[in-house]
């Protein structure tokens, strides 16, 4: 018996959530999974999941021990990767969250050219647009834009992301452009949930909050971006998205004399993690690839 393939197994099966996502995850047919988990309960004497035939939910047991067998499992990958240093190949496993449409336009394709250039190196992605703390799920790097703060946690900034205050020439047209930023509570304003419904903007007398009325909220900043382009309201929009539509003149900005302050893309790392080989060479090849402009700020808008 297998027992590290049946414990990643089972790591697999908890953050899939399903037999079928773990068996994708791990590159095994769903009946290599399910024999591998019922080996494990096997071993321990006792179930890890309860199934019924819509989901999998952890046991009691499989709750209270699914992270210390993550850190097993990251202990039996960074001995291996020790043992390769010794020939000079990197190899490992990492995992790692990032922004959902950030991710999408940008940072996968930086993802995947730094696993091209590690063969003996894979990667576990999750898009995810909400706070991580890395430490406590099982994340080597997790990246993101939201000010939190963690323990144990290191906080490497990245690159500045620039951010405007957005709206179709079609919806100003049809409702007027706002003079200050009071005047956003009279309009139809498209907020990204997660920042929340209060928009900030920097002033000659300090900074400015303003409770704005939302028309739409959603999680996905690629939705309030579509929404923005056809007319749907003012939108707050990060430049990897607003950029090319600003450019064009698909959208304007509104309120040029009010500045909204710019948000820092920023990898938290575990303490633990940070000095692993596989861990600081993607932070490095991050850097690299983010520093000192990132691949969306290639050209400079144009309306100024």
């Amino acid at each position: 018996m297998d027992t590290i393939a049946n414990l990643k197994a089972f790591v697999a099966t908890a953050d899939a959530g399903s037999l079928s996502g773990a068996a994708r995850q791990l590159g095994v047919v769903p009946s290599v999974i399910s024999k591998r988990i019922d080996q494990l309960e096997w071993r321990i004497r006792a179930r890890l999941f309860n199934r019924s035939t819509r989901k999998l939910a952890l046991t009691d047991v499989g709750e209270r021990y699914l992270l210390t067998v993550r850190e097993t499992i990251r202990q039996v990958d960074d001995t291996l990767a020790g043992m390769a240093r010794a020939s000079s190949e990197l190899e490992g496993h990492i995992r790692v969250k990032i922004p959902t449409t950030l991710g999408v336009l940008y940072l996968s394709e930086i993802l995947n050219d730094f696993l091209r250039s590690q063969p003996m190196i894979s990667m576990d992605i999750v898009l995810a647009d909400r706070s991580v703390n890395p430490l406590e799920e099982g994340f080597d790097i997790a990246i993101g834009a939201l000010a939190e703060l963690y323990g144990q946690v290191q906080d490497l900034p990245l690159c500045l992301m620039k951010r405007f205050l957005c709206a179709a020439p079609s919806y100003l047209q049809r409702r007027g452009t706002p003079m200050r930023p009071a005047d956003l509570a009279g309009h139809d304003c498209l907020v990204f949930t997660t920042s929340g419904a209060r928009w900030e903007f920097q002033s000659d007398q300090g900074l400015i909050g303003i409770d704005v009325r939302p028309k739409l909220s959603t999680n996905d900043g690629a939705a309030i971006c579509q929404a923005a382009l056809a007319g749907g309201g003012i939108a707050v929009l990060s430049d990897y998205l607003a950029s090319a539509a600003l450019q064009s003149g698909q959208l304007l900005e509104v309120l040029p004399g009010f500045a909204i302050p710019g948000l820092w893309l920023k990898a938290l790392v575990p303490t633990k993690r940070i000095e692993l080989p596989r861990v600081r060479m993607l932070l490095d090849w991050l850097e690299q690839n983010l520093k000192p402009q990132p691949p969306w700020d290639n050209t400079q808008r144009a309306h100024a």
